[in-house]
């Protein structure tokens, strides 16, 4: 089953700006957008877990595997224990796994052991798409483009940052309400990252 939201990406897209232009890092949007899944996970275990055979697998850590389309398909290399890691880590890795899987240098070890998917297709503008659980895991996380679009801020008519998601889940492992839950706090983690990646913000 699928669920759908739209989440305010001002104050991501502000913490994005201000990261980059006092450290001098590169820190992207879906360095955040990992980052906030994986404390999302933390407190969700249920929601980190694959389906095999019939049994259910909870994982203690938190692997997150990036999608990266490289010439001719598509590649989803794992970032090992996101729970642990700064932003700084999380990008610092990425690019990393980014430029192996483009150069065909990936190890068999970088794709394997991942618990959980996002997948950024914000990249190529797109607003929003449905994206196929990478099995056996039970959810893949998928982002659109960040656009400019109409909101009401304090009754009054602005312009705001806003970013289509979908969650995809197997319902064989992860039910409607769990799959709720999750997202919800996956929202209020990008539209509060100060708050909520505090940990991470001390790490850049």
């Amino acid at each position: 089953f699928y669920l759908f939201d739209d989440i305010d990406m001002k104050e991501a897209s502000a913490l994005k700006e201000k990261l980059n232009n006092k450290h001098g890092k590169q820190i992207s949007f879906n360095d955040i957008i990992v980052k906030a899944v994986a404390v999302a996970l933390e407190g969700h275990p249920e929601c980190n877990v694959s389906y095999h055979d019939g049994m259910i697998r909870t994982y203690r850590d938190i692997n997150i595997n990036i999608a990266v389309s490289i010439e001719g398909g598509l590649l989803v290399p794992v970032l090992r224990n996101c729970r642990e890691k700064s932003l700084q880590d999380i990008h610092r890795e990425a690019s990393e796994l980014v430029r192996k899987a483009r150069n065909k240098k990936l190890r068999p070890r970088d794709q394997t052991g991942g618990t959980f998917t996002v997948s950024n297709l914000g990249v190529f503008g797109l607003e929003g798409s449905i994206s196929i659980i990478n099995p056996p895991q039970a959810m893949i996380f998928t982002t659109g483009a960040i656009r400019e679009a109409p909101v009401v801020e304090n009754g009054k008519l602005a312009v705001g940052k806003r970013m289509k998601v979908t969650l995809s889940c197997d319902h064989r492992a992860v039910d409607g309400a769990a799959g709720a839950l999750f997202l919800a706090d996956i929202k209020k983690i990008l539209e509060h990252p100060r708050e909520y990646m505090v940990r991470s913000l001390n790490g850049v």
